[in-house]
């Protein structure tokens, strides 16, 4: 499939998505937390997934990224834990479509691989019900070494921090890509994950992260402020690079103490914000690896989220490689 090196690993939790189209009334029924992440038991998605006519599509933050780089050209792998059922079929058969390497082992007993169930309400919000299942029994030993060491940038999911045998893979693979010399970056996924992992997060950031993925909202929340202008100052001073998306009002990459604010694409009718943020770092990372200058990584970015929510579902209907070429990219 390629020459044995990678334009972007990426480590982080394989789930399944089941995405659904539901009234308002819906999510007030079920007692459902509207446009974020909510973590569940395997009976309440269960419940859920019976609740609905869903459509089963392999997602997870992390993996939608790489998909997204593949489909700009890119030569990408995964890293992640599924179980040996239905859903980690799924899975694995659509990753290796999207020709992502993928060899992680499956778990053979106890639990299930995880899911999402994606509430997309007539607004364009998608409310996340997530049950981790088999993705966060992910340890060190799933690290594969050589994948990692053949990556130019690693790509780690801020999701994969809820447990520590999970943490210490994730601390694992940024040390092995640093101690090669590639670089690392970290999306820091939803800002429930951020309260839950604010120190940890803000010390891996100093220490182990080249360039940052973050939304507005999230990136708040980790520096504990309202004031949206105090966070972009204070992390250009934690991390080298860092991008972060605003919605429709685009995006700003932080170097240092400049800022370089890009407008978002316009797009005709928002059908599903799901995987928005996962497309935007996909397209950062695929200029990144291919030394674009910052503001186009960015409108790569843009490009590809516009294209992601323009119909259902987390990953590109449309190559992004031809899209972007229409836009005049040499890719």
């Amino acid at each position: 499939m390629n020459d044995g090196s990678y334009d972007v690993v990426g480590l982080g939790n394989a789930i399944v998505d089941v995405i659904a189209s539901v009234p308002e009334k819906f999510l007030s029924d079920w007692h459902i937390r509207k446009n974020g992440m909510t973590l569940i038991n395997e009976q309440r998605a269960k419940e859920l997934t019976q609740a609905v006519d869903g459509i089963e599509l392999s997602g997870g933050s992390g993996a939608n990224t790489i998909v997204g780089v593949s489909s700009f050209g890119g030569q990408v792998a995964y890293i992640g834990k599924v179980a040996d059922d239905r859903l980690g079929e799924i899975f694995v058969e659509d990753i290796h479509t999207s020709n992502v390497a993928f060899e992680t082992k499956r778990l053979r007993e106890g639990t299930s691989t995880a899911r999402s169930i994606i509430f997309v309400t007539p607004d364009g919000c998608r409310s996340m019900n997530t049950f981790l299942g088999a993705s966060v029994l992910f340890s060190s030993d799933d690290v594969n070494e050589g994948m990692v060491k053949a990556g130019k940038v690693l790509y780690l999911e801020g999701y994969l921090y809820d447990r520590e045998a999970a943490k210490g893979a994730f601390v694992k693979a940024a040390d092995i890509a640093l101690s090669a010399g590639k670089k690392t970056s970290l999306t820091l996924s939803d800002g429930f994950c951020v309260d839950r992992h604010r120190c940890s997060f803000l010390d891996f950031i100093r220490s182990h992260t080249s360039l940052l993925f973050s939304n507005e909202a999230e990136l708040m929340a980790l520096y504990e402020t309202e004031n949206f202008v105090d966070a972009l100052r204070l992390v250009g001073r934690d991390v080298p690079i860092a991008a972060v998306t605003r919605g429709e009002k685009g995006s700003v990459v932080v170097v240092g103490q400049e800022q370089i604010h890009v407008s978002a694409d316009l797009v005709e009718q928002v059908v599903d914000t799901t995987g928005a943020g996962d497309q935007y770092a996909a397209g950062f990372l695929f200029g990144f690896v291919r030394e674009f200058e910052l503001e186009d990584c960015a409108r790569l970015g843009h490009l590809a989220a516009a294209e992601v929510i323009s119909h259902y579902g987390p990953r590109p209907q449309q190559s992004y490689a031809a899209l972007a070429s229409s836009r005049g990219f040499k890719l």
